[in-house]
C-alpha cells in the first residue's frame, strides 16, 4: 500500500476521532436527550465544546479535497516523493491543528491550517500537468 493511501486511512481515523470529540462536546452542552432528539432546541456549543465542534467542521471542509487528491494520485499512479511528503504535511498539520484550536493559540493554529493547505496544494499542483 502506498504511503499516500496509508495517510488517507490515518486521516479517516482522525476525522472519526474528531467526530467522537465533537459528539461528546454536544452531549455535554445539550445533554443526552438533546443528542438523541431532533436537535430543534439545540443550544450553540460554546467554550471548549464549541472549539471541538469548530475544529471538527474545519476538518470536514478540507478532508474531501485531500481524499479526492490522494485517490487521483493513486489511480493515475502519480505518486512520488512530493506526494509522499504532501500527505504527511497535511496529516500532521491537521493533527497539530486540533490542540492548537482547543487551547486557543491563534497564530500557531493558523500556521497549522496553512500547512495543511500547503499539503493539499503539493498534491494538486503536479496533477495539473497531467490534465490535457
Amino acid at each position: 500500500m502506498s504511503i499516500e493511501l496509508q495517510y488517507l486511512i490515518f486521516a479517516i481515523f482522525l476525522v472519526l476521532i474528531q467526530m467522537v470529540f465533537q459528539s461528546v462536546a454536544g452531549i455535554m452542552a445539550n445533554g443526552l436527550m438533546g443528542a438523541a432528539g431532533s436537535r430543534d432546541d439545540e443550544v450553540l456549543t460554546t467554550g471548549i465544546g464549541g472549539r471541538f465542534e469548530r475544529a471538527y467542521y474545519n476538518m470536514l471542509e478540507t478532508f474531501p479535497i485531500f481524499a479526492a487528491l490522494v485517490l487521483i494520485v493513486h489511480v493515475t499512479e502519480s505518486w512520488d516523493s512530493t506526494s509522499a511528503i504532501a500527505v504527511q504535511v497535511y496529516f500532521w498539520c491537521r493533527v497539530a491543528y486540533i490542540p492548537l484550536y482547543i487551547i486557543t493559540i491563534p497564530f500557531l493554529r493558523t500556521f497549522a491550517w496553512v500547512g495543511s493547505m500547503i499539503g493539499i496544494l503539493m498534491l494538486a499542483w503536479p496533477l495539473l500537468g497531467q490534465v490535457t
